[in-house]
């Protein structure tokens, strides 16, 4: 074979291997991108796509709904809005009342309390004391809108009141420092103030509250702080909380039963029945003989005699009988007593559990 011959051959067949390389690679890479396209329509990813939009949308609701609630929390049951006051919050709050706990916070990760809740010093000591140290860390126990931030010297100190959407209000007190303004609204485990020493206290520490219509709650029913969680997703209140007087505009008066109205006019009935005929009593006349004035004037002081002691016999049995959604406030506001007065006069404490049909003395 002449040379020309060979050469030509030999630049045939590297022409003809660089178009099969660049075939095979075209081919090679059409399989790539067709198996991309196949991966993309394949119906576990539209699936995972649609499952996605899902939780994005959940989750823009979800903030939706709690940044309305966040803006006037729990309007159902609170009439009123004070930043002076931790009592001040009327409203209602009826008996079996779903407390939703989830998306807590812990208001420390201290696991220490010092002091519990209930009867200390003659006096009811209304919330836990949690061991923490000035400068530490305090934050909101959940999403709220912050109500109070004052300071009580032979009190709570420096301390911040927040409402939430589920019904509770939260109090921390002692505090060295507060990080928040009145109705700035806050979120679960956002920093609101400093650990500290202030005010009726001695020595370091966190005093936390749970109330309901400013009556409070033990917070250990719902706050595990040595296991650093809550005791349970949802809170059932035993007793109603708050007055209907001052729930006017609230919904769950609106919606109260017209058994209940009746209850509350015929136990108004009741008491003014036994003041007239307490009167009825005073003004009976002991002796007919009245036909001079000495007869006349001993007849008064018989009669103003009679009186006082038949006044003092109606105020010494006096009783009421409990019904359902009373509390003492409620029991006492209604029978013109008050609640320290209802608790000696039936030797029970103040965070008592009433039963219908109960009956108390006032």
């Amino acid at each position: 074979m002449s040379g020309f011959h060979k050469n030509n051959n030999i630049v045939k067949l590297k022409f003809l291997s660089k178009t099969l390389g660049a075939t095979l690679l075209a081919m090679m890479a059409t399989g790539a991108v067709a198996q991309d396209l196949i991966a993309r329509q394949a119906p576990i990813d539209r699936r995972m796509k649609n499952v996605n939009n899902v939780k994005i949308n959940n989750t823009y609701a979800a903030a939706a709904a709690a940044a309305a609630d966040l803006n006037e929390p729990a309007a159902d049951i609170y009439t009123n809005w004070a930043s002076k006051g931790v009592k001040n919050a009327e409203g209602y709050a009826p008996a079996n009342m779903k407390v939703d706990l989830r998306g807590f916070a812990m208001p420390t990760p201290s696991r220490k309390v010092n002091s519990p809740y209930g009867q200390r010093w003659g006096r009811l000591h209304a919330g836990l004391d949690i061991k923490v140290y000035e400068g530490d860390t305090i934050c909101a126990a959940f999403d709220g809108k912050v109500r109070i931030v004052d300071f009580e010297a032979r009190g709570y100190g420096y301390f911040v009141v927040i409402r939430h959407p589920n019904g509770l209000e939260t109090l921390y007190g002692h505090m060295s420092k507060q990080l928040v303004k009145p109705n700035q609204i806050v979120r679960a485990g956002e920093p609101i103030g400093l650990g500290g020493n202030t005010g009726r206290s001695f020595g370091s520490h966190l005093h936390f509250e749970t109330r309901i219509c400013g009556v409070p709650i033990d917070p250990a029913l719902m706050f595990d702080f040595p296991h650093q969680d809550i005791k349970s997703d949802f809170f059932i209140t035993k007793q109603s909380y708050g007055t209907r007087k001052s729930a006017v505009s609230a919904t769950a008066a609106r919606i109260a039963t017209d058994n209940d109205r009746a209850q509350v006019a015929a136990s108004a009935q009741a008491a003014e029945e036994r003041a007239a005929a307490a009167d009825n009593a005073a003004v009976e006349p002991v002796s007919v003989a009245a036909a001079t004035p000495k007869a006349s004037t001993a007849a008064a002081k018989n009669n103003k005699y009679a009186s006082n002691k038949t006044k003092k016999k109606a105020a010494k049995s006096k009783t009421y009988q409990v019904k359902s959604g009373d509390n003492l406030s409620i029991i006492a506001r209604r029978n013109g007593t008050t609640v320290d007065k209802l608790c000696k006069a039936n030797g029970i404490k103040q965070n008592a559990i009433l039963r219908p049909g109960q009956t108390l003395k006032y």
